[in-house]
């Protein structure tokens, strides 16, 4: 079932046209990659499902009606840039943020002492938001977000200022509120969490939607008849009809672990590519190469310049 969608919305600032007609729709209780370029338009959409901007033409809706001020409690924005109070100590300020989205100070502290221990930053209550580091902000954003257990949360690079463990972290914690039945929508320029994370995307860039569909899909349609094989026996290219028939991309020949990435013409077929070459060799492994969201957002972009 739809959540949220986004109907030809179009805005524009001075001479630059942010968004043209863009329209997106994120199902319930799914993880939605809205992804795209610097520039692109991303943001000023997010601005607009926020309420912070309005479009010029379109509208934004939510539960099959169109999206009202008393709204923004259901909505979780974790901003690119920080939007903490850096003089401000970081327990007081969340609990001010919790009570401005509905919650009780009492709700707000439970909750708060939930995260805060989840987070292992419970020693940091009393201590000045300037004195945390780049990813102990982004730690205490990010419960800000999320604390009044919202049922649409926006994620612009959540990741940002994160290592390696603290990534995996919130990976976890995103995938279990996903489980939980939230809704999220996530913009970021890593493709590898795009992948791990996002059931849909939708590409953004020169303020158009370019592509859109579920991210397995949209990885198996930019395939390119690629495959890894691994053999035993010799194969010689000088003189073999592979290297005539088909695309050899690298090839590695050790007598141990020989290895082969052939490209088949469009015409021909996986079948035919493993008869080719089981009259040769003994086939260890062949695998298809499917292109990652890395090279699909490259080759897509590039073919809209």
């Amino acid at each position: 079932m739809e959540l949220f969608s986004a109907k030809e919305v179009s805005k524009s600032y001075a001479n630059h046209q942010a968004l043209t007609n863009v329209s997106i729709s994120v199902e319930e209780g799914t993880i939605f990659g809205l992804l795209g370029p610097n520039g692109a338009g991303k943001t000023t959409l997010i601005r607009i499902i926020n309420q912070i901007t309005a479009p010029d033409q379109g509208s934004v809706w939510i539960d099959g009606r169109p999206l009202k001020r008393d709204d923004i409690n259901q909505i979780g924005y974790l901003p690119e840039e920080r939007g903490l109070y850096k003089k401000m100590k970081v327990g007081e300020q969340a609990l001010y943020l919790g009570q401005l989205k509905g919650l009780s100070r009492h709700e707000a502290m439970k909750e708060l002492k939930i995260w805060f221990e989840k987070f292992e930053i419970t020693a940091w209550w009393d201590k000045k938001v300037m004195e945390l580091s780049k990813g102990m902000q982004q730690k205490v954003q990010f419960i800000c977000t999320v604390l009044h257990k919202p049922r649409l949360l926006i994620f612009d690079e959540p990741f940002s200022g994160f290592d390696p463990i603290n990534a995996d972290i919130v990976t976890r914690e995103i995938l279990q509120m996903k489980k939980a039945g939230a809704t999220i929508i996530f913009s970021t320029h890593n493709m590898e969490s795009v992948e791990q994370l996002c059931d849909h995307i939708a590409l953004i860039d020169k303020s158009k939607k370019i592509l859109d569909g579920p991210t397995q899909q949209i990885r198996e349609k930019y395939k390119s008849n690629i495959y890894d094989i691994s053999y035993r026996g010799e194969i010689d290219l000088n003189n073999h009809e592979l290297a005539r028939k088909y695309n050899i991309i690298q090839h590695e020949q050790n007598g141990a672990g020989n290895k082969i990435s052939i490209q088949y013409p469009d015409g021909s077929n996986s079948r035919e590519l493993i008869k080719d070459l089981a009259e040769q060799v003994e086939i260890v492994s062949f695998n298809e190469v499917i292109p990652s969201m890395n090279e699909v957002f490259i080759k897509v972009v590039r073919q809209n310049s």
